[in-house]
């Protein structure tokens, strides 16, 4: 299997750093190296990285990774970065082809999470998210976190940030079918901003939508000081060896 990572966005609750939010380090290892990375370990060899808000910068450091990680990573530039999220998809989706794994590039995933995601779904069409049920954990930000209502069967039944009535929340990882990019164009076409919730939502109304319940794996949404330092300390037990053994070289340099 392919995947997609969203790499486009500004990232203001982290603006304050030097670096573009893909680019920030947890444990001498960028945010965007740490989804490679741990796709490589999921068995994924190929990602389309969309990019946008500081390209240039972004774009200049696949080459490195991809000889790190031994993944192939093609870049995929918005001309409109600022649109919301599900643009990033459609584009993405255009690019890869088939079936994908898609990851937001400012999340941390345990390779465990992610093999679970990729073995927990075998449809030819639609989309699964990875929830999680731990809907108070201390790596959980209420003010920012997509909840999700279930439904019977594993399905969705609602999904966005406002919800007031829900029982998981989404990790920020999937397996898309091209059914994705074409229901978050559809929800454009009817009116709707673009964003990624909005095209799982209309993939739920059409009983499209799946759960991979992956409750008790390790991930965080780096999304502010307190997540980043909070990610300092869950990142030991989440890295790769041969990222940690890559990642103490570049330190110590």
């Amino acid at each position: 299997m392919n995947a997609v990572i969203l790499a486009a966005g500004y990232g203001s609750r982290l603006s304050g750093m030097q670096a573009p939010k893909p680019l920030v380090e947890v444990a001498g290892v960028s945010l965007l190296e740490w989804s490679v990375r741990q796709m490589a370990a999921a068995g994924i060899m190929r990602a389309v990285i969309v990019t946008g808000h500081r390209a240039d910068e972004i774009e200049a450091r696949l080459q490195w990774i991809a000889q790190a990680t031994g993944v192939a990573l093609e870049p995929c530039r918005l001309a409109d970065w600022s649109r919301p999220n599900g643009n990033s998809v459609i584009a993405g989706s255009e690019r890869i082809g088939g079936n994908y794994l898609l990851v937001m590039a400012d999340h941390l995933f345990s390779a465990t999470l992610l093999q679970q995601l990729v073995t927990g779904f075998d449809r030819s069409g639609g989309a699964a998210l990875a929830i999680d049920r731990r809907i108070d954990g201390p790596a959980i930000d209420p003010a920012d976190a997509t909840w999700v209502r279930c439904g019977t069967k594993g399905h969705i039944a609602q999904i966005g940030k406002h919800l007031t009535c829900y029982d998981a929340v989404d990790c920020g990882a999937f397996i898309a079918t091209p059914d994705l990019a074409r229901a978050i164009a559809e929800s454009i076409a009817a009116g709707a901003t673009g964003s990624l919730s909005e095209g799982m939502q209309r993939l739920a109304d059409e009983g499209l939508a799946e759960t991979v319940d992956v409750t008790g794996a390790a991930w965080i949404d780096v999304d502010d000081p307190a997540m980043l330092a909070l990610a300092e300390t869950m990142a030991p037990a989440m890295l790769p060896l041969g990222a940690a053994t890559s990642a103490s070289h570049r330190v110590a340099a």
